[in-house]
């Protein structure tokens, strides 16, 4: 864990977050130590404090008030990748989520881990960047030019990177490539099939709209080849999953208000809406929980309610209405296997509906990945945060992929991608990773099916 100087360490605080959460949320874990085997941090530390019931044991404590917020419980809550196959394990149902989302936003209330650097890059990253769609966009232009100028290749030809603090020089090899179009460059407002049967609202989301703007386009070319009318707001806001999860849970009330707000005026209503479609995994885990963040908030809470029950993910709803199958002489053959995404797997509980796409798609081989839904390490930024463990699941990730002998990896989040990309970089291997919906889209295109 990130060594923090001793001077800038406040000595502890009294909760707030965790003392007012449902002692119900609390009293769940049973302390059966099921979750062990399934926690990457305690897989590889073996120390209770690094496991989920450990870390459990210690909120409670603190909700209770017989441990104060410090520095040691801001470590080990950021030291947990937040991957959820605690809740997948657990026989109790327990909602990690929920106490690990209050626990950080105690642990930020509390400044037990501020010091300026870290203060700077969080007021950049969550407060400006990640809360302003333009401001967004305007810094993926500004990486874009520094990727395509030819100053990136001149930097690292040079190795100036080596003149970079640490930090930032073990983060430059896994900047993404900014694409020159943005979601609704490629998108329209509202497109729809000659015989529409539904009516969706697309989200396009952040990160996924600056690298893998294409991914969304595939969704949408996916959607309208199953008679589903879709509506795209236009330059969307980000989710709020990196706020809530880095315990900002003001700022990701804010992002959800916005992101309803701008649906509703894209659609009319919500009620107009057969289902409101995401394609990233982690977007969409938060997403569904919009109205457990905006349940005490007297103007958004029916509306965050009907959003969570609209709320599908683009498999997910492909198998609820029957997905129209490729035609048959369409795809060329090829061997793929599946990384499932913790959010999407553990977070949405979605495991068997990517894989319905995948083996519906003519020619595609679907070769089973070894701990597939073992976190590959990029859980949000913990990747930046945490780089050395983040590292170590990679390369185990990546020792995976290879034993299924596939050079195509299909995964359905943005922040899976940009990590296996990196290391594929890393380590010299020729894998191409894809969006599943994306390999259903070439199957449309290449079989003439036209939306």
């Amino acid at each position: 864990m990130t060594d923090i100087p001793t001077s800038a360490v406040k000595h502890g605080s009294q909760p707030h977050h965790l003392a007012h959460l449902d002692f119900a949320v609390l009293q769940q874990c049973i302390h059966c130590g099921m979750c062990l085997p399934t926690c990457p941090t305690y897989d590889a530390t073996k120390l209770e404090r690094n496991s989920p019931r450990g870390r459990i044991a210690l909120m409670r404590n603190v909700a209770e008030g017989h441990l104060e917020v410090t520095r040691a419980f801001g470590e080990e809550m950021y030291f947990c990748l937040g991957c959820l196959a605690c809740e997948t394990a657990c026989p109790a149902g327990v909602n990690y989520a929920r106490m690990f989302e209050e626990a950080r936003a105690d642990i930020e209330d509390a400044g037990v881990l501020s010091y300026p650097k870290r203060d700077l890059v969080r007021a950049f990253a969550l407060r400006f960047f990640f809360s302003r769609p333009l401001a967004l966009r305007a810094l993926g232009r500004l990486l874009r030019l520094y990727q395509v100028s030819g100053l990136e290749w001149l930097v690292r030809t040079l190795r100036l990177t080596a003149l970079l603090p640490r930090d930032l020089r073990e983060l430059e090899p896994l900047t993404p490539r900014v694409q020159p179009d943005f979601s609704d460059a490629l998108i329209g407002a509202i497109e729809s099939p000659l015989q529409p049967r539904y009516r969706v609202g697309m989200l396009t989301g952040c990160v996924q709209d600056l690298v893998y703007p294409h991914v969304n386009r595939d969704t949408v070319d996916v959607l309208l080849a199953n008679g589903c009318e879709v509506i795209t707001p236009g330059a969307q806001y980000c989710c709020g999953s990196l706020h809530a999860h880095n315990g900002e849970l003001t700022l990701a009330r804010t992002m959800a208000r916005k992101n309803i707000d701008d649906m509703e005026r894209a659609a009319g209503s919500l009620d107009k809406l057969d289902a409101i479609i995401t394609n990233a995994a982690g977007c969409g885990s938060h997403l569904k929980h919009y109205d457990d963040l905006l349940e005490h908030d007297p103007q958004y809470a029916e509306r965050a309610r009907q959003w969570s029950r609209k709320l599908k993910d683009i498999h997910e709803w492909l198998v609820q209405i029957g997905m129209t199958p490729p035609p048959a002489a369409c795809a060329s053959p090829s061997t793929v296997t599946y990384h499932e995404a913790c959010h999407l797997c553990h977070g949405q509980k979605i495991t068997q509906q990517p894989r319905a796409v995948l083996k519906g798609i003519p020619g595609l081989k679907l070769v089973e990945l070894p701990e597939s839904t073992w976190c590959c390490g990029s859980a949000g930024i913990y990747n930046i945060t945490q780089p050395e463990m983040s590292h170590q699941l990679l390369r185990r990730k990546l020792e995976n992929i290879a034993k299924t002998g596939a050079k195509v990896v299909a995964t359905a989040n943005p922040g899976c991608s940009v990590q296996l990309e990196a290391g594929a970089r890393e380590s010299g291997e020729a894998l191409e990773i894809v969006h599943p919906i994306t390999l259903l889209a070439r199957a449309y295109r290449e079989g003439g099916e036209q939306p």
